[in-house]
């Protein structure tokens, strides 16, 4: 009797020494993302991997691991890879256009050279990626435009201050287009160049351009002549 009590207490009292299970905390469900948020997510990955990769060197599977999705729901936003592109590709446009047309407050014909070029520079150097991407071709450039389209509408923009400064200094206006993609021109390829360099700094870099473009502008002539011997 004495032995089958003691064996009692002693299984009652292990069992009052075991520590205590501290109570589970319920898991917090995952917020799902809204259609918005989730075409957000999507363009920021693609934006990503296009300037790393190119156009051509990232697939939707991977986009698809990226965003923690499977590819149904890339297909389902955006059609496929090339209509995720397209918009990745026309937001960047939008973009860098705005950036060039919204800095092109001055009077002085001068500091408008000035602000154009710090415009195209600012935006290499802050949206790098974006520039990585206008810059590449790629299938469906045509369908939603390359870099040199876009330089032709920043050219535009350019134009129409060349337009009135040849007017007033007695040079023929029609002239504007070619000068203004030459001037806009030279800004985007020093800049590809700035970006792999990333000296001299970049106020310096818009003061030589604008000295080239500038002075170059002021010393024109009228009629110009070829002084080679090829003449068509």
């Amino acid at each position: 009797m004495m032995g089958s009590v003691a064996t009692d207490n002693s299984i009652k009292g292990s069992g009052k020494d075991r520590p205590e299970r501290p109570a589970r905390t319920p898991r917090r469900a995952r917020r799902r993302m809204t259609g918005t948020e989730r075409r957000e997510q999507l363009l920021d990955i693609g934006r990503t991997l296009f300037a790393e990769r190119g156009f051509e060197g990232t697939s939707v599977e991977e986009i698809a691991a990226k965003a923690g999705v499977s590819k149904p729901v890339v297909y389902e936003h955006f059609g496929g890879k090339e209509g995720l592109y397209a918009v990745v590709v026309d937001r960047e446009m939008s973009r860098l256009l705005s950036m060039v047309t919204g800095a092109l407050t001055a009077g002085h014909p001068r500091e408008l050279l000035e602000q154009a070029a710090f415009a195209l520079l600012d935006y290499i150097e802050q949206y790098t990626d974006g520039f990585h991407i206008l810059v590449r071709d790629s299938p469906v450039a045509q369908s939603t435009g390359t870099f040199a389209s876009l330089i032709g509408d920043i050219a535009t923009q350019v134009e129409d201050i060349l337009g009135h400064e040849f007017k007033s200094r007695g040079y023929d206006p029609k002239l504007a287009p070619i000068y203004a993609q030459a001037l806009v021109g030279m800004v985007a390829l020093t800049g590809q160049w700035w970006l792999s360099a990333r000296k001299p700094k970049k106020a310096e870099v818009a003061a030589h351009l604008v000295n080239l473009a500038w002075n170059g502008l002021q010393g024109l002539d009228h009629s110009p002549r070829l002084v080679g011997h090829r003449r068509t």
